[in-house]
C-alpha cells in the first residue's frame, strides 16, 4: 500500500527531533574516546534486554498467528453486544480472548469493520487489545518483578484510555470513519488482486511462515529499541538524564514520544521502560507503556492508510492527552 511522501518521512524526522536534545546534552560534557568498558556496557545491556524480551514475543507471534488464521471474524461479530456501554466494555476485554500485538491489530479490526463491526467497538479493541491480554500482563509482571504498582498502573489506565475513547467516538462519530465502503474495497480488491496484509491459506505450514514473517517484523523493533535504549544507559549519566526530563510535564513527553519513535512491540516494551526504573518515577514509565502500544509511527501509518485523514488526527490527539492525564494520576496514586 503506498503512503503520502510525509508519511513516510514523519518516523525519520520525529527520530531527529527526539535525539536532539540527548545529543546536547551529551556534546556539552567533556567528550573521552569510548572505552570498552563503554562498549561491554552496551553490549551487557542490550543482550539482557534482548534476551528476557525474545521468549514473550514468540508466544505472542504463534498465538496471533493461530488466532488470524483459525478463528473466524464472524464469531467476534455475533459476541458483539447492542448497547454501546456494553459494547465498549466488551472490547476492551478482547485482548484477553485474542492476545493479537498491535502489529497485526489494525489489519484484523478493518476485516471487522467492513463485516460490520461498529467504529467505536473497533477503535477500544485496537487501543485495548495489545495491552490487556495475559501475555503483556506477565511480560509486565516479568520486567518489573519489584514493583507490581507499574503493572496495575499500566492495565488500569489502559483500560480508562480505551473505554473513555471508545465512548466518545461513539458520541461524536457518526458516520463511517473508514476511507472506503465495503462495495469500493471490493471491487479494488478483486481488480488489482489485493490481499489483506497477513492472510494465507489456513494451514499448519502457513500458521508457522505467518508466526516466523512477524517474529521477524517485531524483532526489528525490539533490536533498534534495545540498542537505542542501552546507548542512551551507557554513555548518559542518569543525573544528566533525568534533568532532560526534569519538570511538571517534561519526564512525561520525553517517556511518550521515546515511546512514539521506538514503535516496540507490546509484549517486549516493558523490559525496555524497566531500564528507567531508577531515573524516572512511575508516572512516565506508565505513559511509555500505555501510549506506545495504542500510538506509534508505524501504527499510524496504519491508521492513516485505514481511518480518513480527520479520524486519525482527533484519534491520536485525544489518546495523547488521557494518556497524559492518567499518567499523572497514576504517579499521584503510586508515586508516593
Amino acid at each position: 500500500m503506498r503512503y503520502p511522501a510525509i508519511f513516510k518521512m514523519l518516523p525519520f524526522i520525529l527520530a531527529l527531533v527526539f535525539v536532539i536534545p540527548v545529543l546536547t546534552i551529551w556534546l556539552q560534557r567533556d567528550l573521552n574516546p569510548i572505552s570498552s568498558q563503554d562498549l561491554q556496557q552496551v553490549k551487557t545491556v542490550f543482550t539482557g534486554i534482548f534476551l528476557e524480551a525474545l521468549p514473550f514475543i514468540l508466544l505472542g507471534v504463534l498465538l496471533s498467528s493461530l488466532l488470524q488464521l483459525f478463528v473466524q471474524e464472524q464469531w467476534v461479530r455475533r459476541l458483539t453486544p447492542k448497547n454501546p456501554v456494553v459494547g465498549v466494555l466488551f472490547a476492551s476485554m478482547l485482548g484477553i480472548l485474542f492476545p493479537i500485538c498491535e502489529c497485526g491489530m489494525i489489519p484484523v479490526v478493518r476485516r471487522l469493520m467492513l463485516k460490520g463491526m461498529p467504529a467505536y467497538i473497533a477503535v477500544t479493541f485496537i487501543l485495548s487489545g495489545p495491552i490487556l491480554n495475559p501475555i503483556v500482563f506477565a511480560s509486565t509482571i516479568m520486567a518489573f518483578r519489584s514493583h507490581p504498582e507499574v503493572t496495575i498502573g499500566r492495565m488500569g489506565l489502559a483500560f480508562a484510555v480505551a473505554v473513555t475513547t471508545g465512548l466518545l467516538v461513539y458520541v461524536f462519530s457518526r458516520s463511517s470513519p473508514l476511507k472506503r465502503s465495503f462495495q469500493e474495497f471490493a471491487e479494488q480488491g478483486s481488480s488489482k488482486g489485493e490481499r489483506l496484509l497477513h492472510e494465507h491459506p489456513k494451514t499448519w505450514r502457513s500458521m508457522f511462515v505467518h508466526a516466523g514473517d512477524e517474529l521477524i517484523e517485531m524483532c526489528k523493533y525490539l533490536v533498534l529499541g534495545a540498542f537505542l535504549t542501552a546507548c542512551i544507559q551507557s554513555f548518559i549519566p542518569r543525573e544528566e538524564l533525568l534533568a532532560l526530563g526534569n519538570g511538571p510535564a517534561a519526564s512525561y513527553l520525553f517517556m511518550m514520544g521515546f515511546a512514539f519513535i521506538l514503535s516496540l512491540c507490546s509484549t517486549s516494551d516493558a523490559f525496555v521502560a524497566s531500564a528507567f526504573t531508577h531515573t524516572f518515577t512511575i508516572g512516565p514509565l506508565v505513559s511509555f507503556l500505555v501510549l506506545g502500544p495504542m500510538l506509534d509511527f508505524k501504527s499510524l501509518l496504519m491508521l492513516s492508510a485505514t481511518f480518513k485523514t480527520k479520524f486519525v488526527i482527533g484519534l491520536s490527539l485525544l489518546v495523547i492527552t488521557l494518556v497524559f492525564i492518567g499518567s499523572v494520576a497514576v504517579d499521584a496514586l503510586f508515586g508516593g
